[in-house]
């Protein structure tokens, strides 16, 4: 299902024995655009910050406002303590992967390492979950949602607008397309770009570059916030801008996946 990651915002975090604390922000792999981990704040004000990662959910209630994780309270109090107002270093993530126990999802062909979907990690190989990378000095590219939020958008022939939010997969855990407003240019208006038609970020200067013109974006569906985004609505996206969608792509790794009981 796809959702818009400001939903997320305040979500009630339910451990197998009780309530942990509450999503406070997300962090995603500016690689593959995978949502990596979310930050959630526990304590009674809370005052400290840890790192939940998709695969330990086991459902998202979008109604309840509620997500439900296979981790005890004991087991999130005693993870490793990472500083979530500072960059996720790599070591970070090795100390926080070898802790619980998940595969490291740099070390695999895959989205989530062995496998393309998180929740699919327990029906990897015993070997492919355990499986560590040596190169330790590896750059980690995580980066919060609430800090690229805003950024300006550049067209291939001029700006158009800024970030105003991302769509999330709760399967995939993956951000699927980028909500731009346009009001800059066409007042009120909001469209979706794919990650996948980014030419490149400047972290240094918040700027999105994508390969589409204005005309192209400006003529693209309506997106309207918190509206149900539709495989119909996909369709009629994806064919406006004349490009391949995604779920064609993901359908290739669906035959090796289920070779590993996916």
């Amino acid at each position: 299902m796809l959702r818009n990651a400001k939903q997320l915002d305040n979500f009630v975090v339910q451990a197998t024995d009780g309530e942990l604390g509450t999503v406070d922000q997300l962090y995603f792999d500016d690689e593959t655009w995978a949502i990596r981990y979310l930050t959630v704040a526990i304590g009674l004000l809370g005052e400290r910050r840890v790192l939940i990662s998709p695969i330990s959910i086991k459902h998202v209630d979008w109604i309840g406002k509620r997500l439900d994780v296979a981790l005890t309270k004991r087991q999130v109090a005693n993870s490793p303590n990472i500083d979530t107002d500072k960059p996720v270093s790599r070591q970070h993530e090795i100390a926080f992967s070898e802790y619980y126990g998940y595969p490291c999802y740099w070390g695999g062909p895959f989205l989530w390492g062995p496998v393309y979907y998180p929740g699919a990690v327990n029906t990897a190989p015993k070997d492919a979950v355990a499986q560590r990378i040596q190169n330790k000095a590896m750059d980690s590219h995580l980066r919060s949602i609430k800090a690229v939020t805003g950024y300006n958008i550049e067209a291939t022939d001029g700006e158009l607008g800024h970030v105003d939010g991302f769509i999330v997969d709760d399967e995939a855990w993956a951000v699927r397309y980028i909500a731009v407003a346009t009001k800059n240019w066409w007042p009120g208006k909001k469209v979706l770009v794919s990650p996948a038609w980014i030419e490149r970020v400047s972290w240094e200067m918040s700027k999105v570059y994508i390969d589409l013109t204005r005309e192209g974006i400006q003529g693209a569906p309506e997106f309207v916030d918190f509206t149900e985004i539709t495989r119909q609505y996909e369709n009629e996206l994806y064919s406006h801008y004349g490009r391949p969608p995604y779920w064609l792509h993901e359908a290739e790794f669906r035959p090796s996946l289920s070779l590993s009981g996916v």
